[in-house]
């Protein structure tokens, strides 16, 4: 059992901040344990225009699946996240979003927006996110939005999206994807305090009898291996991930543990509940034109629902302009087999014979250039108050955990929903698109009354991949972990990643996952707190 000063579990948008800060301090030894391979391995995952490729990979995309969406027709969700260093960050869109000033009044007190702002500005120094030129199309977008009500904005990282347009900061640089994992680790090379460990699957934390965290058990090349922490042990391997190996270490809700045969350290309710993210639902379109765009660039903010009870100057939706030449036939080859197979059927096998479809019809000149004239108004729900739960389905650390997010579980979410469909179709058909000769495809004009269009959203809902909550950070007793991302009812752990996230911010959730491990790493370092 080799000895390390901190171990940081995942590697991804937090966990490679977490670990790679930490071993800036010579006198530390590290270790990183990643349950996806080397993003070496994969080049895709390294180059801005990969993602695409990346996100059909099933090497370095984790697929899993929710539970029946009760509230979505019984759907079960594609809940796939990054399995590879760099996480989610090495094969999603690249977008860097802060967030809104009104998401962060929500978090504890010393994670308040104007509390964060240096954080920010360091990571966004070492990452250098970029902002993609102009097209035709994505003005014309621009122009049309601004005839519904929104304003352009040059900058969306300034804490005010209230009602706003603009063009995305990006994780990229020339030709290179800047994941946390390229910017804070690749870029300073290999450093003789920091072990990377990928291929490891992690079985459970040890806890001594004091229920202080000591060790981690792995498998790795077959072998069950066990590494010891001196100080502390940092969980960074998601929300879908963490609350499981805490559940599968003893720490959880204890009834809960107990149906597996798991040995109860801590009794915590909270692990596992609060589970939130962001569903989507798209309005596709043709036009006459191919569209010049081959990035999801442009993204917008509006409060849709004004009967909500969020505060006035709070978006409560999010509109992405999706230009199908990007990434469609990739999309279809991802989420079409599970749609397609049964599930008594469905595995890798079915799953390629699919894919292999899809990738033929794509060859046929008539679809592509069909896809080429094609763009999707992507109505994203970006403060939901549905709150779901994750929970163990065996005691087998194999074994996918029971996903439940419960879209559209509270009666106001879907309702958002159905105004912002509207929302979404009167921007594809204003003036400011004229130009293109845009004809609305999905949900298409006959479904066009709250009920229809509500039936479209259940059965066409889809993730937007920002999973959180699970481990809800809160003063209070009750929450999992406190605002120093110190995990309740144990020590010597803290939790760096979006299970964190007491309620989402509107935006993407990669820059404030990033934001939670270069702030872990600060708490660790200085030894100080927020109070």
């Amino acid at each position: 059992m080799e000895e390390f000063d901190y171990i940081v579990v995942g590697g991804g948008s937090a966990g490679c901040i977490v670990a790679s800060r930490l071993a800036d301090d010579a006198r530390l030894k590290i270790l990183l344990l990643e349950s996806g391979p080397s993003a070496e391995e994969h080049p895709e995952t390294l180059v801005a225009a990969g993602y695409k490729e990346a996100f059909i990979n099933d090497a370095v995309m984790g697929e899993r699946f929710s539970v029946p969406q009760v509230h979505s027709a019984r759907q079960r969700v594609f809940a796939g996240t990054g399995t590879v260093l760099g996480g989610s960050g090495s094969v999603n869109g690249m977008v860097y979003t802060r967030g809104a000033r009104e998401d962060y009044a929500e978090w504890p007190k010393g994670w308040q927006w104007d509390e964060i702002q240096e954080e920010f500005q360091a990571i966004e120094k070492t990452l250098r996110p970029h902002q993609r030129p102009a097209t035709n199309w994505t003005e014309a977008c621009i122009a049309s939005a601004e005839q519904n009500g929104f304003t352009r904005k040059r900058d969306l990282n300034d804490g005010d999206m209230h009602n706003a347009i603009g063009y995305e900061w990006m994780s990229y640089e020339g030709e290179e994807r800047r994941s946390s994992y390229v910017a804070f680790m690749k870029d300073v090379g290999p450093r003789p305090n920091l072990t990377v460990i990928t291929g490891a699957h992690v079985h459970r934390i040890v806890f001594n009898a004091a229920k202080r965290a000591r060790a981690v058990e792995f498998e790795h090349e077959g072998a069950l291996k066990r590494a010891s922490a001196v100080t502390e042990i940092i969980l960074s391997a998601g929300a879908l991930e963490t609350p499981k190996i805490l559940m599968l270490s003893g720490v959880g809700p204890s009834e809960h543990l107990r149906a597996f045969g798991i040995p109860v350290v801590a009794d915590r309710p909270s692990v596992g509940e609060g589970l939130h993210d962001h569903p989507n639902v798209p309005v596709f379109f043709k036009t006459k034109a191919e569209i010049d765009c081959f990035y999801p660039q442009v993204y917008s903010f509006f409060r849709t629902n004004e009967d909500s009870d969020l505060p006035k100057s709070q978006s409560d939706t999010c509109y992405v302009y999706w230009p199908a030449p990007s990434a469609m036939r990739q999309m279809m080859q991802r989420m079409l087999p599970p749609m397609v197979v049964p599930n008594s059927l469905y595995g890798p096998r079915s799953r390629q014979i699919v894919r292999s479809l899809v990738g033929a019809a794509f060859k046929i000149g008539a679809i592509q250039r069909f896809t080429d004239q094609m763009f999707g108004v992507i109505l994203i729900l970006g403060k939901p108050k549905s709150r779901g739960t994750l929970r163990l389905e065996s005691a087998d650390a194999r074994a996918q955990a029971s996903i439940d997010p419960a879209y559209y579980s509270h009666p106001e979410d879907l309702h958002t929903m159905v105004k912002g469909v509207r929302i979404a179709r009167a921007i594809g058909s204003s003036n400011g698109l004229a130009a293109w000769n845009v004809k609305e495809l999905m949900p298409g004009k006959r479904v066009n009354s709250d009920e229809s269009i509500a039936n479209y959203i259940r059965r066409n809902t889809i993730t937007t991949y920002h999973f959180a909550g699970t481990c809800g950070m809160g003063t209070l007793e009750r929450d999992a972990v406190d605002p120093e991302l110190r995990l309740r009812g144990v020590s010597g752990l803290r939790i760096a990643d979006a299970s964190a996230i007491p309620w989402t911010p509107v935006s993407a959730l990669n820059a404030p996952s990033m934001l939670i491990g270069y702030r872990a790493s600060e708490l660790i370092l200085n030894g100080a707190t927020l109070s």
